[in-house]
């Protein structure tokens, strides 16, 4: 039976989703096809997925992008929320789509499948599902912006707030209190929550960039995490109730995690994912790392409508990025190593054996 359109289906089909092959969740794309399969195929529609940011918070803001402009390909309304950067240059910063993928989709050549380890050779890079006749997932082009005719004409709305932090009936900083009612105006001017049926259903799609950053501090280290904890709390029982789906990111790195904060935030999302670049590290000039521009860990996999969580193939992942795109890939370790340390060394230690001497014997 086909999930997606004519009569008699379960899943009605909504423009930019597809249901989930293992559960019939309805899932959209986070702009990064390898993502979406490392994840499950996709976020499920009401879910929350959390972004751990890397040091200095480019890489997240790249795939913030991604995301974003995976709404506006897909015709899907976007809520952009920001108090570090102005939302309008994020939306004027959003990447034109690639409409060859004849190069994403060519398969490496023979030295760089020599390069790779066995158990990866097969290892797919994308999910493939019902998806009603359409594409899920796009490629982007990060060198190039989206044509200004085709943003004016997305639904997108802007959220961005510069005052200085006051306190309310509900938190100590009404920044999160006035982000709280723009969303549920969103929610509610689209008709998106589950109760309602309007003539044309559509997912919301709500990125918030570097929430709970030392600009949405209260007078107290303890309330600004109590803020960001109580945020969450109302926000993903929105989620959960209506056709939308959230990417936040969160300079957890900020934080002084005594109170197990950055723990907290994960327990609270559906999806969690860690950024660890190699700005700064020592692991930037690590031989095995010279190709690529950080680690992505994998802190929480999605466990909604079954008992255990999605697992993938691989958590050994690797991102970097290219002048024309961000791309996430399983690390693999290289087939040799360029010097002979290891060797040099290997002989060293052997000369202190029984034998190491040619010309001497010993009697036992």
């Amino acid at each position: 039976m086909d999930l997606t359109a004519g009569k008699g289906s379960r899943i009605p089909f909504i423009p930019g989703t597809k249901p989930s092959i293992k559960n019939s969740q309805l899932l959209v794309s986070t702009g990064i096809p390898s993502l979406d399969h490392i994840i499950g195929g996709g976020l499920p529609v009401g879910s929350l997925f959390l972004i751990e940011e890397d040091r200095y918070g480019t890489y997240a803001k790249v795939m913030l992008k991604y995301f974003m402009a995976e709404g506006v390909v897909t015709a899907q309304p976007l809520l952009i929320g920001s108090k570090d950067v102005e939302t309008s240059q994020f939306v004027s910063e959003i990447p034109a789509v690639v409409t060859d993928t004849t190069s994403n989709d060519q398969s490496p050549n023979s030295d760089e499948q020599m390069k790779i380890a066995w158990r990866y050779q097969n290892m797919k890079i994308i999910d493939t599902s019902p998806t009603g006749g359409q594409a899920f997932g796009h490629f982007y082009d990060l060198t190039k912006r989206m044509e200004k005719e085709v943003i004016e004409k997305a639904d997108i709305t802007q959220w961005y707030d510069d005052n200085c932090p006051k306190k309310d009936n509900a938190f100590n900083n009404m920044t999160y209190s006035n982000l709280l009612k723009c969303i549920q105006e969103t929610l509610k001017k689209g008709g998106h929550s589950i109760s309602e049926t309007p003539t044309k259903r559509q997912v919301l799609r709500i990125a918030i960039h570097s929430l709970g950053s030392r600009l949405w501090c209260s007078d107290s280290v303890n309330d600004s995490h109590q803020d960001l904890f109580k945020f969450l709390y109302y926000f993903r029982a929105l989620l959960r109730y209506s056709y939308a789906v959230a990417v936040i990111t969160v300079p957890t790195e900020c934080f002084e995690n005594s109170d197990a904060t950055a723990q907290r935030i994960e327990h609270l999302s559906d999806v969690a994912i860690k950024l660890e670049s190699f700005a700064g590290s020592q692991k930037e000039t690590n031989p095995l790392f010279k190709d690529y521009h950080g680690l992505l860990h994998l802190q929480k996999m999605l466990a909604l409508n079954t008992i255990a969580p999605h697992n993938p193939e691989s958590r050994d992942l690797v991102f970097k990025l290219r002048r024309k795109k961000f791309v996430i890939e399983v690390l693999h370790l290289p087939p040799e190593l360029g010097d002979t340390t290891q060797r040099e060394q290997d002989e060293t230690i052997s000369q202190f054996g029984c034998s190491s001497s040619p010309h001497k014997s010993l009697d036992f």
